[in-house]
């Protein structure tokens, strides 16, 4: 079993990854953030350092994939490789990474992808660009503490693109996420929904009683 939670920046999903990692006993995969060479210099000149950070990403997500295989366990995952060319698209968008360089990006993604490990399943924690903002000012990381709104917006727009197509061959629900909400309503929510039979699933959360 292969579980990907996938979201905007903020969103929660190492939170949630490691409330289910622990609730089913599952093993926990993160991304590099501490480990990562470029991050600071990426939101100090996000034009100079967007395509070497996507590199890098795009690198550590495969080499986390092929790992899985070798582990032989059940794994979850915060953010999935296909996340990643959502992030290239929209710094391309932006400017901050030429046509030339999101050309070769993608080239790479694409000869990358034919080695990849899907996941079973794919959990998108649904919010709008400006909770994800809220909680990006709320955890109060150094790095992330010149974000644009633009940026976040860019980002969803490209999210929501990207779970329309994935949900063709992966199974997604699709969960209201403007409010964190307790380990066990998620479990239930992801018990009940993946037995359904369309790929996307939309949750329509109803808060349990006090």
């Amino acid at each position: 079993m292969h579980v990907a939670i996938a979201g905007n920046i903020g969103s929660g999903k190492t939170t949630l990854t490691t409330l289910l990692a622990k609730h089913y006993g599952w093993q926990p995969h993160f991304e590099e953030v501490d480990e990562n060479p470029y991050l600071n210099e990426f939101y100090d000149d996000m034009m100079r350092w967007s395509f070497n950070l996507q590199i890098y990403f795009l690198h550590s997500r495969f080499r986390q994939i092929h790992s899985f295989r070798s582990q032989n366990k059940n794994v979850i995952q915060d953010r999935t490789i296909y996340e990643d060319a959502i992030f290239a698209k929209t710094l391309m968008q932006q400017g901050m990474i030429d046509q030339r360089d999101y050309e070769t990006y993608l080239e790479l993604f694409k000869h990358m992808s034919h080695f990849m490990c899907r996941p079973s399943l794919i959990i998108y924690l649904d919010l709008t660009p400006e909770r994800s903002l809220e909680r990006i000012k709320m955890r109060a990381r150094n790095v992330e503490a010149g974000i644009p709104m633009a940026y976040l917006e860019l980002l969803h727009r490209g999210y929501e693109e990207f779970i329309a197509d994935i949900s063709r061959s992966i199974p997604v629900i699709r969960v209201p996420w403007e409010e964190f909400h307790e380990t066990e309503e998620v479990v239930k929510l992801v018990q009940e929904t993946y037995l359904k039979e369309s790929f996307l699933r939309e949750v329509h959360w109803r808060p349990s009683k006090a």
